[in-house]
């Protein structure tokens, strides 16, 4: 294979992981699905190495742990804080038909505003809707910074697969 393409694949699979880094911001962007993606397609268009598969295997670990952490974290979060888990569910329909709708935006604001209002009507209560939406809001925050920190991991990994051919 060219080194012409080896340095390609490099920099655009870079690039896509920076911008899917960057996009775990928005909670509901699957930054992390980014992230892999570019890396099994760096492997597939360079080939894999034998530390090159365990490397990827560790880096499919991370995956599927950031994937699912971010559900964990802000549910659970919100849960502890009183929110019903129907609200949850609803919450989280509301943040993927928003963010279809409304792109990329409408997520970010349907889920909490469900989750608001739904805890509102349960309860009739504004000051424990708002705890309950704080809580959810709190769990949004430790999900970004878990999912960054397994995003900043999984490239660190890649780096050294990239460098080490």
């Amino acid at each position: 294979m060219p080194a012409w393409v080896h340095t390609a694949a490099f920099w655009i699979a870079l690039v896509i992981m920076l911008t899917g880094l960057v996009g775990l911001v928005i909670p509901i962007f699957p930054g992390i699905i980014v992230i892999w993606l570019a890396i099994l397609a760096y492997g597939l268009i360079t080939g894999f190495y034998p530390l090159a598969w365990v490397l990827f295997a560790v880096i499919t670990i991370l995956f599927l742990v950031g994937v699912t952490i971010d559900n964990i974290l802000m549910n659970a979060k919100a849960h502890q804080a009183g929110a019903a888990w129907s609200s949850l569910i609803l919450g989280i329909v509301a943040g993927i038909l928003g963010t279809i709708l409304l792109p990329p935006f409408g997520g970010i604001i349907a889920t909490p505003l469900v989750v608001l209002l739904l805890e509102y009507i349960r309860r009739r209560d504004i000051k424990q809707a708002l705890i309950a939406l704080r809580g959810l809001l709190i769990g949004w925050g430790a999900s970004f910074v878990v999912r960054f920190f397994i995003g900043l991991v999984m490239i660190s990994l890649w780096l050294v697969w990239a460098i080490k051919r």
